[in-house]
């Protein structure tokens, strides 16, 4: 078992991401990294995670724009889920913030900041869930 998923909406993601796969590398958490776009390729997204849940402990999801992704994949898994809201478009993160911090009651997912921050929030906080 690995102790995190990745999961990024489009591989252009990959970039803002880097920083946080360095700090888990640093932190020597083992992790998968997969490209999956809640809206360009949902039935893989969710055939992947019904197969494969099991295998990772918390789950990192990253999306700028509409930022489906972690409120579907939270939707989807019973796993700690936790959301970061990329840098993208004319307002520059504030609409995948407010899209991943508003998700209905009973689809829990933990809201970081916009940009690198958020990204490197993201494994310090998945660290202190694995700690637990």
């Amino acid at each position: 078992m690995k102790q995190l998923l990745f999961i990024v909406g489009s591989e252009s993601d990959r970039e803002q991401m880097a920083p946080a796969l360095q700090l888990a590398d640093e932190k020597g958490l083992t992790y998968d990294f997969k490209v999956y776009s809640a809206h360009r390729n949902l039935e893989e997204l969710k055939a992947f995670l019904m197969q494969n849940e099991e295998n990772y402990r918390v789950i990192i999801t990253a999306a700028g724009l509409s930022a489906a992704l972690p409120g579907v994949v939270a939707a989807l898994v019973k796993k700690p889920v936790i959301g970061i809201p990329l840098v993208a478009g004319c307002l520059s993160g504030v609409d995948a913030l407010l899209s991943i911090l508003q998700l209905p009651k009973g689809i829990p997912c933990a809201t970081m900041g916009i940009g690198k921050q958020g990204v490197l929030n993201a494994v310090h906080l998945a660290e202190r869930i694995l700690n637990c």
